[in-house]
């Protein structure tokens, strides 16, 4: 069994036990805690915890795969977690920001084109949990970013 700590950031704190699409309460439990970071700190927080987020759950994530002799089980979400972070983080926080950046986030994670479905099928154990999405991550808060910049649509909101 994985110890209670690895356990409960996997599934962070349960989460990902949810059904249906555990992936996507993950996701929706980082908006948040996005808000808050950025609350306190801007964007720089935000990318500071979802990189503190990646590292932990590379551990977390790979006591939990050896505890229950599964590759990528379903209910570790600490990396939707960590992705959905890092989509958010160059985006001030809104209401069309975050869904934007949600749908954005979840469509990269779900269809993982090019490097991100590489990611998910090459790399193992909890740096490859957590790489694919964090890819995705980054893919998500590109576009996000630069929609916001292109039309300008960050003043509106």
């Amino acid at each position: 069994m994985a110890p209670l700590w690895a356990f409960a950031l996997a599934t962070w704190f349960g989460i990902g036990k949810l059904r249906p699409a555990p992936g996507s309460w993950g996701s929706l439990a980082a908006l948040p805690l996005a808000w808050g970071l950025w609350s306190l700190g801007g964007e720089w927080l935000v990318g500071l915890g979802a990189l503190a987020v990646f590292a932990l759950g590379i551990l977390a994530s790979e006591f939990y795969r050896k505890a229950t002799l599964r590759e990528d089980p379903s209910e570790v979400v600490i990396d939707e977690v960590a992705g959905q972070l890092l989509a958010l983080a160059l985006v001030p926080p809104g209401l069309l920001a975050y869904a934007l950046g949600f749908l954005f986030f979840r469509g990269f994670d779900i269809l993982k084109p090019g490097p991100i479905g590489w990611a998910d099928r090459k790399i193992k154990g909890g740096l490859g949990i957590m790489l694919d999405d964090l890819m995705a991550g980054v893919a998500a808060g590109l576009l996000l970013y630069l929609l916001g910049k292109g039309t300008g649509w960050w003043t509106t909101i």
